[in-house]
């Protein structure tokens, strides 16, 4: 079982950037693939973007990308989401999720149900 914790949140204006950490415990991180959701008040959770566990696979939601970039290492058992041109509608909780498996299918990476394990969650807020 891994535990994940999600760091880097915060308040930031419109345009600006912030990136945020998802860190995971065990020396088996490294095997798990690793998404990103969030989710606004009153929300379903919706899907951001993910990683397989080399790097080399991402994927993106058409929302976010070009100005959010997934990555990953593995030695220091974390995984990134740099936010870039942030906007107001980007305000959410950020919650990042494994799973011990991976496929090459945005549509499997971005259910909700495909992931296993979920940190708690951090506040981004975007002020216009």
């Amino acid at each position: 079982q891994v535990e994940l914790v999600e760091s880097g949140g915060g308040l930031v204006q419109a345009g600006g950037s912030l990136r945020l950490s998802c860190a995971g415990s065990g020396r088996t991180f490294s095997s798990y693939s690793i998404g990103w959701f969030r989710q606004a008040p009153g929300k379903e959770r919706e899907f951001v973007t993910a990683i397989n566990w080399s790097g080399r696979n991402t994927y993106y939601a058409d929302s976010v990308k070009g100005r959010f970039t997934i990555s990953r290492d593995n030695a220091k058992n974390t995984v990134y989401l740099q936010m870039n041109s942030l906007k107001p509608e980007d305000t959410a909780v950020y919650y990042c999720a494994a799973v011990g498996q991976a496929y090459d299918s945005y549509n499997w990476y971005s259910r909700v149900q495909t992931y296993d394990y979920w940190g708690q969650g951090t506040q981004v807020t975007v002020s216009s």
